[in-house]
């Protein structure tokens, strides 16, 4: 997979195996301490300041800013037209033989140009509404096959429409926050009636998150090209499961308390665009799917995917599946499509999770629940230890990227450590 590869007079960004070169420009919103929040974009390791860009006169986009705020929403919702000039002007500023502007002026670089470590990442994004769906036919299979038989794995829906449930936006958290093991109704293999337990089924889901960046109107549905149009870009996405609360709440209703305590998202948000040369086919469909799911051209993107765990005190994590997003049965237009079809308004903002991501094979399933074949099969770490689900202390990293050629869009990572559940009698 190739597209256009420029280097920058940033040295770091020109690494090939780094994940912000001048052809990615993913957002973020950021801090240092003693200073407001506010907008950048990676670039190698280094955090450019899109306040201080555009304090200083350098970006040139119509209105009002927008950068020096908490949040991307605003430059989100500005629309399409705006992404491309914000995103053609910083390739011009710091493209090895762009715009010497900012190049050559030392006191402005060191007002603009951060060391990322330097700074603190935030929520890239108001999550204005989460919904999650359930599109990889691989993990639908396995789990249905484990709870169903295989005969009985999918639903009769599945084939037809993207399913999908609407999560909390509340809970929504940048990697690198802890997690706390959440407490709920759990009932016991044998028992008539559950207990009120932390979890102890505790799982992660390997997903991609779209987010939406222009809002659509209640009652307009909207095509799977507009749909395609409104999505600013893509987050990696852990939505943190308990499954012995989930296997006696979710009848018939779906998941609730056993999805709603947390989901974290990468710090970076990697835009449509840069992604455009990656987009693959969605597969084969197995039964016709219905005119207002058609795809105008390729939606899925080929984005390597993997998952690592690492115990407490471990020196190093132990990669425990590898997979790519272009296992995906339903493209995030296509499920954001679905979404608006009933006139439902999006809003600037929404997170829309993929679904469970894997493979065909073990190696590539996206959740502890697959890996272990539901705790029947546990894994062997490479520190000797044995796991079916987390344990606390126990830090569970997301990472991935689109591959070029001599080159890559990254997407960094989305990291979270799970926390002891609260005694008791302090909740």
């Amino acid at each position: 997979m190739s597209g256009v590869h420029l280097l920058s007079w940033i040295e770091s960004a020109n690494h090939p195996a780094g994940h912000f070169p001048l052809a990615n420009l993913p957002y973020g919103v950021f801090s240092r301490q003693g200073e407001a929040s506010r907008c950048g974009v990676a670039l190698g390791d280094m955090v450019v300041d899109l306040a201080a860009l555009e304090a200083a006169g350098l970006l040139g986009l119509d209105g009002p800013p927008v950068f020096d705020q908490p949040a991307l929403n605003d430059f989100m919702a500005r629309g399409r037209e705006a992404w491309e000039a914000a995103r053609s002007r910083l390739t011009a500023l710091f493209a090895a033989t762009g715009d010497p502007l900012l190049r050559e002026d030392p006191g402005l670089r060191a007002k603009v140009i951060l060391p990322v470590a330097s700074v603190v990442m935030h929520l890239p994004f108001k999550v204005a509404g989460y919904t999650d769906f359930y599109s990889g036919r691989h993990h639908a299979e396995n789990v249905g096959t484990m709870f169903r038989g295989s005969d009985n794995a999918l639903p009769p829906n599945w084939l037809s429409l993207p399913i999908g449930y609407n999560g909390r936006a509340s809970t929504v958290v940048v990697g690198g926050t802890q997690i706390r093991r959440p407490w709920g109704q759990i009932k016991p293999s044998g028992a008539d009636l559950p207990v009120f337990a932390p979890s102890r089924r505790l799982d992660i889901e390997l997903e991609l998150g779209a987010v939406v960046g222009t809002p659509s109107q209640m009652g307009v549905p909207i095509s799977v090209a507009e749909a395609a149009e409104t999505i600013f870009g893509y987050v990696l996405l852990n939505d943190w499961s308990a499954r012995d609360i989930q296997a006696w709440e979710y009848q018939p209703l779906g998941p609730f308390q056993a999805k709603a305590f947390a989901t974290s998202i990468s710090p970076w948000v990697v835009t449509a665009a840069a992604l455009a040369p990656f987009r693959v086919d969605t597969p084969p469909r197995e039964r016709e799917l219905l005119p207002y799911l058609d795809e105008p051209g390729p939606m899925l993107y080929d984005i390597d995917l993997e998952v690592l765990m690492q115990p407490t005190g471990a020196e190093h994590p132990t990669v425990i599946s590898r997979t790519n997003y272009r296992e995906m049965y339903y493209s995030a237009p296509q499920q954001l499509a679905h979404h608006a079809s009933s006139g439902c308004r999006m809003e600037t903002g929404d997170l829309l999770g993929s679904g469970t991501i894997s493979g065909a094979t073990r190696e590539s399933r996206g959740s502890l629940l697959e890996l272990s074949w539901g705790g029947k099969e546990p894994l062997t770490l490479s520190t000797g230890e044995s796991r079916s689900f987390i344990e606390d202390g126990d830090t569970m990293t997301l990472t991935g990227w689109a591959q070029g050629d001599g080159y890559r869009i990254g997407f960094g990572a989305c990291v979270g450590t799970m926390l002891p559940a609260l005694e008791r009698k302090d909740i």
